[in-house]
């Protein structure tokens, strides 16, 4: 597997030893920074950054969870510090774990290197967990103070948050889209919207997830691969929504790529009695493919996408979630993406503008459904970061959900 840094190759801050911080937020800021380096390596894991400080705001060490099974943020940041820990500070983003796990708890840890204090960001949401790491540092006398930089520390573990508190995982839609909103021409053509910058940075984002949903529509289309190009340190499974069953061909690029990732088609629990349909799944089991029958969506959230009609996306949530399922990524056309909308199941969104004009009452958008009956009055999307990509604009951020029941 490659580390995180070469496979993202971000320009990570790396402050000096004896760096002096200016304030605890400062610190825990940093912190949380140097957590973002362990995403799509840690999951099911959240991600977690360590920084140990002298009294003084003094850099000592830092550390983060760098892989799933491996040694947390708070060890690794000890590990850096080299013995010099006793009477030091310890910044984590999340509460240090009680219990032993796939490594050993991070509190007693924490207690054998004789902090004098534990600043905490959040407090751990696992039930497992849950407060216990706190009373426990703080039973071996170590001042905790927890809730520095909270709102920040809680949005690094939303995916996590999400999976223990809903069980699904975090919904990330992507399009792309010209100038004028647009994602395809009328005639539905689509190649290339985005510039070659904004594809590299799909790919890496792909990579990170668990899971790439598509729908039947973009299966004909496009005849998609949907894997992360070079591989990125999680193997997606590529899930395709095909109520019918009659849109995933056996001489797919999808089935073609078995060997680089699962495949998952999904399809109506009616559809799996029909001969012909038996016939045609027989085929695609053959060959490596998995097939996932759905039970029907509740009507009054039923689409008007064909490839949709009649299947649940809360219960294929629930389902990727049992899975271990954390992030999950939809690439498809607008009546997926806009069903998913319609049903509150976007947590963010990733979206690319091409300075492009297209045109035609007939081209669509990028969300289609049924949408809202009005404007928001306020934004909808928080935590937003714009950024240029090639000759693109990227804006990604968390969707608020305060007025999508108008």
């Amino acid at each position: 597997m490659e580390s995180p840094a070469s496979y993202e190759d971000p320009a990570w801050r790396i402050l000096p030893s004896g760096h002096q911080f200016a304030d605890d937020e400062a610190v825990m800021r940093y912190a949380i920074e140097i957590a973002g380096r362990g995403e799509g390596f840690v999951e099911p894991n959240p991600m977690v950054g360590a920084v140990i400080v002298d009294r003084d705001r003094r850099l000592v060490s830092c550390g983060y969870h760098q892989k799933f099974g491996q040694a947390h943020a708070e060890v690794n940041a000890i590990a850096a510090a080299t013995g010099c820990c006793r009477n030091a500070v310890l910044f984590v983003t999340l509460e240090p774990c009680s219990h032993h796990g796939k490594t050993p708890p991070c509190a007693d840890a924490v207690i054998a290197e004789g902090f004098s204090r534990v600043v905490v960001g959040c407090q751990d949401p696992a039930p497992h967990v849950a407060g216990r790491g706190l009373a426990k540092i703080r039973e071996a006398g170590i001042d905790v103070v927890v809730g520095v930089c909270e709102p920040e520390s809680q949005r690094l573990i939303a995916p996590f948050r999400m999976l223990y508190s809903q069980h699904r995982p975090w919904v990330h839609a992507k399009w792309a889209m010209t100038l004028d909103g647009r994602i395809a021409a009328a005639s539905g053509h689509s190649k290339w919207i985005s510039s070659e910058e904004s594809r590299t940075r799909v790919h890496r984002l792909r990579g990170r997830m668990d899971a790439i949903i598509t729908g039947a529509g973009t299966v004909r289309a496009d005849n998609p691969e949907l894997t992360a190009r070079p591989p990125g340190p999680r193997q997606p499974i590529r899930v395709i929504l095909d109520s019918s069953g009659n849109n995933v061909r056996i001489d797919s690029q999808l089935v073609r790529t078995l060997d680089k990732a699962p495949v998952l088609v999904c399809v109506r629990q009616d559809a799996c009695v029909s001969t012909d349909m038996s016939a045609g799944f027989r085929s695609l089991v053959d060959a490596g493919v998995e097939v996932l029958p759905l039970p029907a969506a509740q009507a009054d959230h039923d689409s008007d996408s064909s490839a949709l009609r009649g299947l649940s996306l809360e219960a294929l949530l629930a389902e990727l979630g049992r899975r271990g399922c954390t992030n999950v990524l939809i690439e498809a056309g607008s009546r997926v993406l806009g069903s998913f909308f319609d049903r509150g199941l976007i947590d963010e969104v990733h979206a690319f503008v091409a300075p492009k004009l297209v045109g035609g009452q007939n081209a669509p958008g990028a969300l289609g459904g049924r949408g809202l009956s009005q404007i928001p009055q306020q934004p909808d999307l928080t935590n937003v970061i714009w950024q240029i990509s090639g000759c693109d604009i990227y804006c990604r951020g968390d969707v608020s959900r305060n007025e999508q029941s108008s």
